[in-house]
């Protein structure tokens, strides 16, 4: 192709070329051809325009100020056209969005938009900028309005990528008004539909899903984009973007890492300072100094988030700057903070700040906190439960509206610190009533909605096939890292979070209807965790009393080497060392059994309990503590739960019921296993060999009573719905669970691990019988741990004889076990009697 001789045409291609490179974030390159357009352009008019973009691109790559100054002396300039001018408005008010200069923004942006009436495309692109702007004031119908008029253009006369970033920024606008389903589907959509993109592209886009995620409580998940981002943009010459990254970043760690969260704070302020971000810098300021705030919280594992040098004087000036510049919410967020922190330490409390009506949920239950924790410090325990529920209350009524389970418990990082306030309070009082109360309200809340089954998805089920395949293909590596992995369960989870509906919302139990739903020989157990440590609840027919327990770190001590020592149980079979290792856990046992048990249980004859317990005691072995023994037990999400199931529950009818066994590849006495058990049965069905695929058991449990898997299983602890059962295809994972269209009422799972659980956010654990118990089986058999072959063979053989028999899954645990002389941690989760 000859080159063009013709000035203003060479102008032109290069300004084109550069703004090209401008939208793939190209800008080192974007700036060379622009000032060489610039050194061709003829006229005014193209020399202004060259300018305005120069000025867009030395904002994004620092150099704001002298970016604003730009367009300033450039829109002086005489013989400008309207039209010209309209342009250099909307990047004048750009320069200034991306300064945080928001009310001035708006006026520029505002000026541009009604210069260019006949251009809807320019417009267009000035809306979008001015959707930011009401976004960060929180004015979200006046972005929304700007976002679908720009959409609406864009759909008649822009491209794919342009309709892919409106309809990305309307996710966002639903995050912020609180429909994170709603945020992640139109944001998921958007990157489809724009296709491949520049690495800083995809970044930005991330950096909007990190923050859905982190408000969905899935803060790993969140930080690693964002990390990952902020290298991108430090790559690409981006100081801005990578200091909102890392901004982002802070936030998500402010929920459970605070001294983290204080030192990425602090380098986005730097950041931001030295491009001159005023208003950047003071939200980096506030989370610094709310991350600093946050000694003497209480973390996800019931550790104190430890002490650490605050001048509380910097409060006030930064709250000042936040709301200045517009960001109510933040300014009353940081206020709320320092309110917090006084009344924990116990210092006089200030005035409390007013909640804008366009606070956030995160804000009012902060605020709701503040409340609860000064009524507290008043020893007003009564206003301490009233405050705290009404928090909680309002957290419920928006976790409601989502039905998937890793959202419910990822969501409950939001009322922790309630739960805890209104915990101690109940347990100060020892009213068995307000500790039944609360224990419910701490267990009940991320189990409480029923979810609506998606239907049938080809789609869904061929990504789980590749992601077998994958994990089969990389079984001796980390097979969770493959960049293809990582892509399959994002799109997996994000598909689960907003095609699982709600069927409906079970309320709670009040402690009359649970001594209701009881029979003389059951008896409630229920453990909370609180600021005080552990306590014990205790309800049958005739009494209800509240039981202090020893010192938390006691318990955490001897609960700490217990999983080792199972293990290490359930593989030294022979040898010298084998009454090393018994001494050893009969030990540890006894003594979290005498420590958790002997003093509730005391006078206590009930010959069926219902357990609940804190995630803090997640993986506790309860069927192998000496205090059990004789006992049957079902530990149950929650007693509401346990009651409407108990109410709901069919009786079974003796030889009648559907049984399905399934036997996964390399397990040694699985066959035997599989058919010790079905022995006990009319007309079994086994699935084995190259017969017990995902689908043909996913098929048979569709249509079974009971299923009994006996499969290697393993636990995927950063991501527990990915934790599976290996079978001859490959991994049947928690997310095939819900593509069952039935679940059997009973479910044996003879698997490693296969009942161990990751706690969250406090209270809240989930694994793989937590997915059996949500998509609806009644009970489940399983343990937290390595079980030795020949011990779960016998067991469990027992175990079915004794289910034929027509017992219900508890007591036929606790029949087998009383027969066979096994104590193996094999224990009932969900309806168990």
């Amino acid at each position: 192709m000859a080159l063009t001789t013709d000035p203003a045409a060479r102008a032109l291609d290069l300004y084109a070329r550069a703004r090209e490179l401008t939208d793939q974030r190209r800008f080192d390159e974007a700036r060379r051809l622009l000032a060489d357009a610039a050194a061709a352009a003829p006229d005014v008019d193209l020399r202004a325009r060259i300018a305005g973009t120069t000025a867009y691109v030395m904002a994004q790559t620092g150099a704001q100020d002298e970016g604003e100054q730009l367009v300033r002396d450039t829109l002086a300039l005489p013989g400008i056209s309207a039209h010209t001018s309209g342009v250099l408005a909307g990047q004048l008010g750009a320069t200034l969005l991306y300064q945080g200069r928001l009310d001035e923004a708006a006026l520029w942006l505002g000026r541009g938009i009604d210069a260019l009436e006949d251009d809807p495309m320019a417009a267009a692109n000035l809306r979008m900028n001015r959707s930011l702007v009401g976004m960060q004031l929180r004015d979200l119908s006046a972005a929304t309005a700007d976002l679908e008029q720009a959409r609406d253009v864009y759909r008649r006369h822009g491209e794919p990528v342009d309709v892919a970033e409106a309809q990305h920024n309307l996710g966002y606008v639903a995050l912020l008004a609180g429909d994170l389903v709603r945020a992640m589907r139109e944001m998921g959509d958007a990157r489809t539909l724009a296709g491949e993109t520049s690495d800083a592209s995809a970044a930005i886009g991330d950096v909007d899903m990190a923050e859905a995620l982190r408000d969905a409580g899935l803060t790993a998940e969140a930080e690693t984009l964002l990390q990952r981002a902020a290298r991108t943009f430090g790559a690409n010459g981006m100081p801005q973007a990578r200091a909102e990254a890392e901004l982002q970043l802070a936030r998500s760690l402010l929920r459970h890492d605070p001294v983290a969260a204080a030192k990425a704070a602090g380098s986005a302020s730097r950041r931001f300072t030295a491009l001159g971000s005023q208003s950047w810098a003071a939200r980096a300021d506030g989370i610094r100094l709310r991350a600093r705030l946050a000694a003497g919280a209480i973390d996800r594992v019931g550790k104190v988030v430890p002490e650490r040098p605050v001048d509380t004087r910097e409060v006030a000036p930064v709250a000042r700057r936040l709301a200045a510049a517009g960001l109510a919410g933040e300014a009353t967020a940081l206020r709320l903070s320092l309110e917090l922190w006084r009344a924990r330490h116990g210092h006089a409390g200030g005035r409390m700040p007013a909640l804008p009506a366009s606070a956030p949920l995160e804000v009012r239950l902060l605020a709701a906190e503040v409340r609860a924790e000064r009524s507290a410090r008043a020893r007003r325990d009564r206003s301490v439960q009233a405050e705290a529920a009404a928090g909680l209350d309002e957290l419920s009524a928006w976790r409601s509206s989502f039905g998937s389970l890793d959202l419910q418990t990822s969501l409950s990082m939001y009322g922790m610190g309630l739960v805890l306030s209104g915990l101690g309070a109940a347990v100060r009082t020892a009213q068995p009533e307000s500790v039944f109360d609360w224990s419910e309200r701490a267990r009940h809340l991320s189990i409480q909605v029923l979810p609506l089954r998606p239907p049938s998805d080809p789609q869904q089920a061929a990504e789980l096939g590749e992601l077998r395949a994958l994990r089969a293909d990389l079984a001796s590596a980390d097979w969770a890292s493959d960049p293809r992995a990582i892509e399959l369960a994002d799109t997996l989870r994000h598909r689960q979070w907003t095609t699982t509906g709600v069927a409906d919302v079970e309320q709670r139990v009040a402690l009359d209807a649970a001594v209701a739903a009881l029979d003389d020989d059951i008896a409630i157990v229920s453990f909370v965790f609180s600021p005080q440590g552990l306590t014990c609840l205790v309800v049958t027919t005739t009494e209800a009393r509240v039981v202090p327990l020893p010192g938390w770190s006691d318990v955490r001590a001897a609960f700490a080497g217990l999983r080792s020592d199972l293990d290490m149980s359930a593989m030294v079979r022979t040898g010298p060392m084998v009454d090393v290792v018994a001494r050893s856990l009969a030990g540890r046992v006894e003594r979290l059994s005498r420590m958790l048990l002997d003093e509730p249980l005391r006078g206590v004859d009930a010959r069926r309990i219902v357990l609940t317990a804190p995630g803090v005691l997640a993986g506790m072995p309860w069927a192998m503590l000496p205090a059990l023994r004789g006992r049957a037990f079902t530990l149950a999400g929650s007693v509401s739960r346990w009651v409407h199931a108990r109410e709901a529950r069919p009786a079974a009818a003796p030889g009648a019921e559907r049984v399905v066994f399934a036997v996964g590849p390399r397990v040694p006495r699985g066959r035997e296993e599989a058919a010790v058990g079905a022995a006990a049965w009319t007309d079994p069905t086994l699935l084995s060999g190259a017969d017990a695929t995902v689908a043909a058991v996913s098929e048979a449990a569709a249509s079974a009573d009971v299923l009994h898997v006996a499969a290697h299983g393993r636990h995927a602890v950063d991501n527990p719905i990915f934790s599976g059962l290996q079978l001859a295809d490959g991994v049947l994972f928690g997310y095939d669970i819900d593509r069952m269209p039935r679940l059997p009422r009973t479910v044996v799972l003879s698997a490693c691990e296969a009942g161990r659980s990751s706690v969250r956010w406090g209270e809240e654990a989930v694994g793989m019988t937590r997915a059996w118990l949500h998509a609806g089986a009644g009970a489940v058999i399983a343990a937290p741990v390595v079980v030795a072959d020949d011990d779960a063979c016998e067991l469990l053989g027992a175990v079915h004889a004794e289910l034929a028999r027509g017992l219900e899954p508890s007591l036929a645990l606790a029949a087998a076990t009383a027969s066979t002389g096994i104590s193996a941690p094999f224990q009932v989760h969900g309806n168990g009697f």
